[in-house]
Order: structure tokens, then sequence, then C-alpha cells
């Protein structure tokens, strides 16, 4: 005779049963589903017992118990948030608001109603750009963080402060140089932006590089490098390497280097993106 499981292995087959997506108790008994003909799951039904010969029937709908009217309150007048689309119905949106955007402002005003973008119902502020309106050289990042966030620009944190420093080191400021991201509102918990958060925001992204019109891209960071060359490889195999990127009618130079905050983190590589930042000091 086996031994009665332990109150330890019947709590861990509910977690797996729970894990497995089965988180309500139904009946006893199992139901055939299949004899429910098209009564949808949840409706009244009238399950046959095993020694029933009657055919299987649908009773009349119990009545519908009314509720006490409730006085509004603050939760249940509140306006619901808006649903994100879906990826493809929202690069579809954002790439007709953008193509008639003709300015920097006009595109920045888009972007704030533009509800595609599910980072938009967790942000705190748009971050669009700092920067010069028109430069040659151009920075695109990964992602806001907190402090962008709060500020609504970008590259303004521990990280940004490390930009602004590589950036003089080759006699550039924020005065000749365009710095945004990929996505423009920050992810939660700085995690990295999703491929569908990258692809809503996408032409935004690239209708502003076509109003900055730069002669060089700098991707930053692995995830703007992947999104902005269209490839799969690390940062480390991409970094240092020219490649041409299209954009509307033109072709422009475009490089990656490492992250700020990975330096932060990994000073040793420093002298990497020193190498990055000759060769993008050479082209300009």
């Amino acid at each position: 005779m086996d031994k009665p499981a332990s109150r330890e292995e019947m709590l861990a087959l509910l977690d797996w049963f729970q894990a497995m997506g089965a988180d309500a108790a139904v009946d006893e008994t199992s139901c055939d589903w299949l004899a429910r003909g098209p009564t949808p799951p949840g409706a009244a039904y009238a399950w046959p017992r095993p020694d029933d010969a009657q055919p299987l029937t649908q009773p009349e709908s119990a009545p519908t118990r009314r509720l006490p009217a409730q006085s509004p309150t603050a939760e249940t007048t509140r306006p619901r948030a808006a649903t994100p689309l879906g990826a493809s119905e929202a690069e579809t949106g954002a790439r007709r608001i953008a193509r008639e955007a003709g300015s920097l402002e006009a595109l920045e005003a888009a972007l704030k109603t533009f509800d595609g973008c599910g980072l938009k119902a967790t942000a705190t502020k748009l971050c669009f750009y700092r920067g010069a309106p028109t430069a040659d050289l151009m920075i695109v990042g990964e992602a806001p963080g907190r402090d962008e966030d709060l500020e609504g620009k970008p590259f303004i944190g521990r990280a940004g402060h490390l930009l602004d420093k590589m950036l003089a080191a080759i006699g550039l400021g924020e005065t000749s140089v365009h710095i945004t991201n990929i996505v423009y509102w920050r992810p939660p918990g700085n995690r990295t932006p999703t491929p569908q958060e990258a692809l809503a925001c996408r032409p935004f992204l690239e209708r502003q590089i076509e109003l900055v019109s730069p002669k060089i891209v700098v991707a930053v960071g692995g995830s703007a490098a992947k999104e902005l060359f269209g490839v799969a490889e690390g940062i480390m195999r991409l970094r240092g390497k020219w490649r041409e990127i299209a954009i509307g009618q033109r072709k422009i130079q475009a490089i990656a280097t490492l992250h700020p905050a990975y330096l932060l983190r990994t000073p040793a590589a420093k002298n990497l993106v020193w190498q990055d930042l000759l060769q993008i000091r050479s082209k300009l």
C-alpha cells in the first residue's frame, strides 16, 4: 500500500497545478465538455448523472440577482487607461503619424498623443531628445532611466554625465550633438525594451533622424545597435565597425559603441570606447 502524501507533497502538487494554469477548483467529478455543445463555459448547465438515461437538457437561465445600488466612488468613476495597440497596428499608425510631422516640434506633439506603445502608461514623462535640433552627430541610446523619466530628457543621469565627458574628449558638446533613444518612455524597472515596444517607436525614430539630418549616427549599447542595424549579434561584435543605414531617401554612416552605463560597471572597457570615439572624430 502506497504511503499517503505528506502535507509538503500536497502543497507542492498544488503549486504545480497553479503553475500549469489550474488555479480554481470546479467539481469533484470530471466534466464532458463536448456534451455541452455550443453552451459557453460559465453558463448555467445541468450536468447529467452517470446513471441518467435521459438526453442532456439545458435548464432555463436562473433569474439575475440585482445588486444594491452603490454610490459612485473615485475608483469606479476613474477613467481607464487606453489599451495599447498591437505591435503591427501600432507601427502602421505610427508610420502614418510620423510621416505627417514636418518638424521636431510636430513630431514631439504627435508622440504625446500616440498610444501605440505600452511604456507610455507606466512612464512619468516623454523623453524626446536633448541637444541640437540639427547636428552632424546623432546619438541613439536604449531607453530613458529613472532620472530621465523625471526630467523628460534622455541621458541626464550618471550615464548621461559620462556620455557628456566622452563627447567632450573629442571636442563635442550638447550644442553640437543630438541625443535620443530607440524608445521614448522609461521601461518599468529600467528593463530592456521589448521588440514590440521598439517597433512601435521605430517610425518616429526614423522620422527624427530624417529631420535632424546627421552625417553620423552612433548606436550606444547593444539594444540600440540591434534595433538600428537589424542584427542579432552582441555589442562586442558590433562595436567599432562602420556600416550604412537607410533612412528615408538617404544612407547614413553609423557605428556602435558601448553604453556609458556599462562603462560605469566595467571601467576597463573605456579603452574600447576611446578607440570608437577616435574613429568618430576622424570621420567627422
